[in-house]
Order: C-alpha cells, then sequence, then structure tokens
C-alpha cells in the first residue's frame, strides 16, 4: 500500500511542543520528598527528563510495589494542575500550518500516558491537528527504545528517511535515532552540547529558529 504522505514531522510532547518541564520537575520534587529523597533540578535532567516514569521508580525507589500506580497517581496530578489554556512553544502553529500546506504528515510520539497527551494537546489548543498520537506506555518499549517512533512511522506508512522528530531529552533523541528519523533537539532544557551528544544533528531555541528553515526545506523536496 502506498503511504499517504511523502514525509512527516514527529513531535515530542513534554518539553517541545509546550514547555511543561517546571510543572513535572515540582511534582517529582514532592512525590520524591514524602519519600525521604531530596532530588533537585540536576537530577531531574539527568534521571528523569524524557524517562517513562516506572523505569525512574524502579531505578531510585526499589522498595515501590506499585510503580504503575504511581506513575498513575503522578499523572492525574500533572493534569490536576496543568493550565488551560497552556501556550503552545513560539512558531509551533505556523509550523504546523506550513507541514500542512505542504503535504506532509504530523505525528505525536511522547513517553507521556495517553491521558496526559489528550490533556496536554487540548490545553494548547492542537488535538485536531494530528491523526496519530503515540504514547510509550501503550509500546512494548518506551522512549529510549525506537519503538515509539517506529510505530508512528508504521501508522503513517512512511520510511525513516522520509521523517524528522522533534526532541528536547537525551531519551526521546535516543528513540528517535535508533528508529532512523532526522533528529532536531529543541533548547527548552538542555544545551546544544547536550542535545547534539545524545545524537540530534541540528538543535532550535524554539521554532521560529532560522535553523530550521534547511531542514524543512530538505523534507519538502522528498518525492511523493
Amino acid at each position: 500500500m502506498s503511504p499517504s504522505f511523502r514525509a512527516a514531522l514527529l513531535f515530542d510532547l513534554d518539553g517541545t511542543m509546550l514547555h511543561t518541564d517546571p510543572i513535572h520537575f515540582a511534582i517529582y520534587r514532592d512525590l520524591m520528598a514524602a519519600r525521604g529523597i531530596a532530588i533537585d533540578q540536576a537530577f531531574y535532567d539527568r534521571h528523569v527528563l524524557g524517562r517513562l516514569n516506572s523505569d525512574v521508580f524502579r531505578e531510585f525507589l526499589p522498595d515501590e510495589t506499585d510503580p504503575h500506580g504511581l506513575s498513575d497517581i503522578k499523572e492525574a496530578e500533572f493534569r490536576r494542575r496543568l493550565p488551560r489554556p497552556f501556550p503552545p512553544t513560539p512558531g509551533l502553529v505556523t509550523l504546523l500550518n506550513r507541514a500542512q500546506r505542504a503535504g506532509l504528515g504530523l505525528a505525536v510520539v511522547t513517553n507521556a500516558n495517553p491521558l496526559n497527551a489528550e490533556a496536554m494537546l487540548a490545553a494548547i489548543g492542537l488535538r485536531d491537528r494530528f491523526a496519530v498520537v503515540i504514547s510509550g506506555e501503550t509500546c512494548a518499549r518506551g522512549k529510549p527504545f525506537p519503538d515509539p517512533y517506529l510505530a508512528a512511522m508504521a501508522r503513517l506508512g512512511l520510511a525513516p528517511e522520509a521523517c524528522i522528530a522533534f526532541e528536547d531529552s537525551p531519551s526521546g533523541i535516543r528513540s528517535a535515532v535508533s528508529a532512523g528519523a532526522f533528529v532536531i533537539g529543541l533548547r527548552s532544557t538542555l544545551d546544544d552540547a547536550g542535545l547534539r551528544a545524545a545524537g540530534a544533528r541540528l538543535t532550535l531555541a524554539d521554532f521560529t529558529d532560522p535553523a530550521l528553515e534547511d531542514a524543512l526545506t530538505r523534507l519538502e523536496g522528498v518525492p511523493s
């Protein structure tokens, strides 16, 4: 079967389409403090950013009997604290409009659970832009493994070389690189060096960054 799109943009959610990491950090800080562990921003950036909650809890809370249940509690608190509406990353709406005019596919690929993904997309007013929303929690393996990105590519009917992935975390970058996508890092939390060390080919301050133009021109030229 021929693909519906000649190329696609694949977006992480937290820290990429909207900057919600400060909310997640505050919740993690409270949750870990209640269990006798003090964490700071450096700990969050190194050990939590972009990973599945259950993997973090298994590593740092080995006595926790139900890491999935604790993850559900943590994410319910995130949805409670998430402001609505919430601003999308600057330039995102313009980029989505351009992609749709060019006939590019669009997908969200996130480690957030499905309820959080829906809540965040609704908060930024962009749920109707994405027919494909992949959660790492519904895959055999979440990021940093390639499974979520491979699932999105399969749903879109596209080869990896026809996809650009936008990510903000080392875990997400490794996932997209392993799946074969061209990966662009968003400097929402990490700097250029940190993102490139994880495998990003290019980094952006946000979606208004002029450095994005060459990558988009390349993708828009992919033959049908």
